[in-house]
């Protein structure tokens, strides 16, 4: 089983019309939320555009160079669907998905299997003038399927996360989500980075293993943050 299967299965199973991540830009005034459902077929997207137009399958490492975000969310349970291995170092990887601002960067570790960038536009646009050969996540992703089969199991040995065996991670999601008092009831209000292995864990992976729902805050106004916790109706805090 996938390290994304370990995660999302039992939400979808237990309330999958339920809001799973609400996002919030600060600085644009964007806010989309994502029931488990809708999360899950975001996933298959993108899941099926990385192993159908990259290449990506069990062993191949992927960087992700992007913020903290739904989109984000997507393509990094998109790579544990089909078994990569999700590492912090693009001159590491076979395949880096990115943003505009990190481009440069992505394309200077040449990457044998290529560059996703994402323009994480709210309405999805994409990012015009790309460099040939660069994939445009949000003109791309649209035309693949809402269900995603992989052609082989994920071993659970499989490494998903920095070395980290997916069964691994998902055991240390778990005891994350008990360290921080979280349950499948919580309503998690966050404002962390995904940036470092560590805030990834506690900010995205834990509060899945709870089953529990986020409210992610990009560009976080520390003066509107009280108001979202109560009008979210939030009961945790990261």
């Amino acid at each position: 089983m996938s390290l994304t299967a370990t995660l999302l299965d039992p939400i979808l199973a237990a309330a999958p019309a339920r809001p799973l991540i609400t996002f919030y830009d600060d600085a644009t005034g964007e806010r989309i939320e994502l029931s488990a459902v809708t999360t899950a077929n975001w996933v298959a997207k993108a899941a099926n555009l990385l192993r159908d137009e990259c290449d990506v399958e069990p062993g191949g490492r992927v960087a992700v160079l992007l913020p903290a975000h739904w989109q984000t969310a997507s393509v990094l349970l998109a790579a544990w669907s089909c078994g990569a291995e999700v590492v912090g170092e693009p001159a590491e990887a076979d395949l880096v998905l990115c943003d505009a601002g990190r481009l440069d960067l992505a394309l200077a570790a040449e990457p044998s299997g290529g560059v996703v960038a994402l323009s994480l536009d709210a309405f999805g646009r994409g990012i015009d003038g790309l460099p040939s050969g660069v994939i445009d996540f949000a003109t791309e992703v649209r035309l693949h399927g809402d269900e995603f089969v992989p052609w082989e199991p994920v071993p659970a040995d499989a490494p998903a996360l920095d070395g980290m065996p997916a069964s691994e991670v998902a055991a240390r999601a778990a005891a994350r989500a008990a360290a921080l008092g979280l349950s499948g009831s919580e309503r998690v209000l966050s404002t962390r980075d995904w940036s470092a292995r560590e805030d990834l864990v506690d900010g995205l992976l834990a509060v899945l293993a709870a089953g529990a729902s986020l409210v992610q805050v990009a560009h976080a106004d520390a003066g509107r943050l009280e108001r979202k916790y109560d009008t979210e109706k939030c009961t945790a805090r990261l």
